[in-house]
């Protein structure tokens, strides 16, 4: 499609800025210091706005200002057009991640941090001094909103993930299976465990969202069974010393389930029922696809990701 240059010229694309500060802010006030401009400048940038969209963009409710359904489907298209161009007008500097400073704010469940999170720190720290993290916990639509809203530079999605939309891009971290784990001696049973003993003892259940359904629920349902869940709870580290006090079983993360078995003393079995390869996924938004220092971010995470999944796949092959 041609590019209309005469009606695109008479668009003032400061307004773009301002709308997307407005999208972020909800608030006439903060979006104005964001860009640094004035109160009253700003809600004449907002009357402006109506009259090019022919919308209100935002109303006011009980819970402040609200966006439109025009407003929130304009949003990320905004957010990525400026990215672009922001892209373009800069001075063209390549990322040094020996000098360069930065925080990066990345959402990831407790497991992945466990996993990714030291060989990644440590990688840093020797590699890349001035980067800094924040790690937030965040999943399912949580996540994509804290994307959109720009609140996270990058998450971590586990399991099958849905409710993506085309601004949310993604690239495999992991690939991991799954294992039962108990406490032989308080649930007297010995590896492999049996179906029976599966469904006969009660477990705990390990879950970012509300309800008491897992994986594991689907599979036995398939075969006409159930399971009892004792306990659940959204940390997947305080799984492993729930189990070893009590007379309980997981399911859990394979990788997972290897170190704290072997820390704890418990004991692992294959599931006696067929369960789904688990997947890790890297997400983020599209307005960070082309930025030097996400790209380096991205790639670094999946390289050491890698690296400490071969480390950890020879020490247990090892143990054994």
């Amino acid at each position: 499609m041609p590019i209309d240059h005469i009606n695109l010229s008479r668009v003032d694309l400061n307004l773009l800025v301002a709308l997307d500060a407005l999208l972020a802010e909800r608030s006439v006030t903060r979006a104005a210091a964001r860009i640094g401009i004035g109160q009253s400048a700003m809600s004449h940038n907002l009357a402006r706005l109506r009259e090019l969209f022919g919308d209100e963009l935002l109303t006011r409710g009980p819970a402040g200002m609200q966006p439109t359904p025009r407003a929130l489907a304009l949003a990320d298209p905004v957010r990525i057009a400026l990215a672009q161009i922001e892209t373009l007008v800069s001075p063209e500097q390549a990322f040094d991640p020996a000098t360069a400073e930065r925080v990066f704010r990345i959402g990831l469940p407790d497991s992945v941090e466990v996993l990714v999170g030291p060989a990644l720190l440590a990688y840093v720290c020797e590699h890349a001094p001035g980067i800094r993290f924040r790690f937030y916990a965040a999943e399912g639509q949580g996540l994509l909103d804290d994307l959109d809203a720009d609140r996270l530079d990058l998450g971590v999605g586990v399991g099958a993930f849905a409710g993506g939309q085309m601004h949310h891009k993604q690239r495999l971290l992991s690939t991991d299976t799954y294992l039962v784990m108990f406490n032989a001696e308080k649930v007297q049973v010995e590896p492999p465990i049996s179906l029976k003993d599966y469904v006969r003892l009660p477990h705990v259940l390990t879950s970012l969202r509300s309800g008491e359904r897992g994986v594991v629920d689907e599979a036995l349902e398939r075969l006409g069974l159930s399971r009892k869940i004792a306990l659940v709870t959204p940390r997947f580290v305080a799984v492993p010393f729930l189990v070893a006090g009590a007379a309980v079983v997981t399911t859990m993360h394979a990788r997972l389930a290897h170190y704290f078995a072997e820390e704890l003393g418990l004991s692992l079995s294959p599931p006696p029922v067929e369960l789904p390869e688990l997947k890790s996924w890297l997400l983020w938004h599209a307005s960070y696809d082309t930025d030097p220092a996400h790209i380096w971010l991205r790639d670094t995470i999946i390289r050491v990701a890698a690296d400490e999944r071969k480390t950890k796949t020879v020490t247990v092959r090892k143990a054994r």
